[in-house]
């Protein structure tokens, strides 16, 4: 399957692993790549621009096709090292980087004079043009069904999707609720050049996380999802467990005056604990309603192999029979 994706960033497959914390690194991204689709290591997990440079090494002894790397740009007051992040990747030879969070502006005139393509992640339309004027290549657009951060219009894809198509010159794919062919088949009517999968790649061998986190997205449903710190305008999807429905109470108690010392219990530094340790009450973890969706855990080959083979016949079938002779 040819599409603007598949040519810009020279993948087999329209599919890209998104950046997720504690479980993109180099395995998960290598498998993704190794399997025709656009794996990603997340930068910020590393901690630091070295930690990043050994990961995206080891990345390029598991694979030499194309993989990238995300960083997330974040609201708080002591940021990262991201001038050090950046040169890790030119460094590194990656030329594919997925930017998530703030304005990444400022940080694309290196990234662009080494060759690097720009992917932004959006929460909105306004967010996407906005990525468009500044030089960003291409757009993934992340709607609210989304594991992590869906933004605060709530605006699902079957909408966000079209409106995106409406707007944007460079091309994008669909983030958000994506895990099977029919995901794949639907993007691409709604003006879509592929799709961005995060919680579906949680849930493959590869994935260099505890059985219990792979479990429990095999035995979630679409609804057992919450959406937290909504009244901080910092609205994220996770899955439902004792630390969600704790902080979710702490939300309803404190109302406005909840502040995020109240909920640092639940929601900080706890991705290890889960995501390596498989202590699933640890705390908040992002996962999407997507979840409601998957039912086992493939390699990264088999799974992108299925999607392939069943778009094709989607599209060849089903869709053509549909049209009357």
């Amino acid at each position: 399957m040819k599409t603007k994706i598949t040519e810009l960033f020279g993948i087999k497959h329209p599919i890209i692993q998104g950046g997720m914390h504690y479980v993109g690194f180099a395995e998960l991204a290598a498998a993704v790549s190794n399997a025709g689709g656009l794996g990603i290591i997340t930068g910020l997990t590393q901690k630091t621009p070295a930690d990043l440079a050994n990961e995206i090494a080891r990345c390029h002894d598991m694979t030499d096709k194309p993989f990238g790397v995300n960083i997330t740009f974040l609201p708080i007051v002591q940021s990262p090292d991201y001038p050090g992040y950046v040169q890790a990747i030119i460094d590194g030879g990656v030329k594919i980087v997925e930017t998530a969070g703030n304005n990444p502006q400022e940080y694309l005139p290196p990234l662009k004079d080494a060759g690097i393509k720009i992917i932004h992640k959006c929460t909105a339309v306004r967010h996407a043009l906005k990525a468009q004027r500044i030089g960003c290549d291409a757009a993934s657009i992340d709607g609210f069904e989304c594991g992590g951060h869906p933004g605060e219009d709530d605006i699902p894809n079957m909408i966000l999707l079209p409106r995106a198509a409406d707007e944007l010159e460079i091309p994008f794919v669909a983030s958000g609720g994506m895990a099977d062919a029919r995901s794949l088949v639907a993007s691409l009517a709604m003006g879509a050049e592929g799709m961005n999968m995060g919680t579906r790649f949680i849930a493959t061998k590869e994935a260099p996380v505890h059985e219990n986190v792979k479990q429990a997205i095999v035995d979630a449903s679409e609804l057992d999802t919450r959406l937290i710190m909504r009244s901080l305008r910092n609205t994220e999807r996770v899955l439902s467990n004792a630390a969600v429905e704790r902080l979710l109470e702490k939300e309803r108690t404190l109302g406005p005056d909840l502040g995020f010392k109240d909920i640092m219990e639940e929601v900080a530094g706890v991705y290890p604990r889960i995501m390596l340790e498989g202590d699933m009450d640890a705390g908040a973890w992002s996962c999407g309603m997507v979840a409601g969706l998957i039912h086992d855990i493939p390699t990264c080959q088999e799974l992108i192999d299925r999607i392939m083979s069943e778009a094709e016949t989607l599209i060849g079938s089903r869709l053509n029979g549909v049209l009357e002779n």
